[in-house]
């Protein structure tokens, strides 16, 4: 089983996915990737995922068109952007689906206000990818 998930940046929610639906099952592939990766997976996300035992800190931004010519059993965009913006793949897809979240890096506010945004967002993706992964991917294996 192949997954590639895909965001703008892919420094912060395709990261919180990929990490979370890696530690649901290690015996599937998990890449991620974005249209335009940033330097650096946000150190807030990192934090925020180590809060709950998921390490992200050896991921890095990935730029998608390295992933165009591979099969994927899922190609899933975790941003409205990158939904907009997903690239044309070359190699087979057999379900690209999109599941939402807000950008985190986006909230402003305190200092506090902003990592309890993070949070918020990890726990969605969390809860949205665990369902995902129980209904569409524990199914097939």
């Amino acid at each position: 089983m192949n997954v590639l998930i895909l965001c703008t940046g892919n420094s912060c929610r395709s990261q919180m996915a990929h990490g979370f639906l890696q530690s649901f099952d290690t015996n599937i592939t998990v890449c991620s990737a974005g249209t335009e990766p940033a330097k650096e997976v946000n150190p807030k996300a990192v934090q925020v995922m180590r809060e709950v035992g998921v390490d992200i800190s050896k991921h890095y931004p990935k730029l998608v068109d390295q992933y165009l010519n591979e099969k994927w059993d899922f190609v899933i965009t975790v941003c409205d952007n990158a939904n907009e913006s997903c690239p044309a793949f070359y190699g087979e897809v057999k379900s690209r689906i999109h599941i939402g979240f807000e950008d985190p890096s986006n909230a402003k506010g305190s200092p506090e206000f902003i990592m309890n945004e993070f949070r918020r967002v990890r726990d969605e993706i969390r809860e949205k990818f665990s369902r995902f992964y129980k209904e569409k991917i524990k199914t097939q294996l």
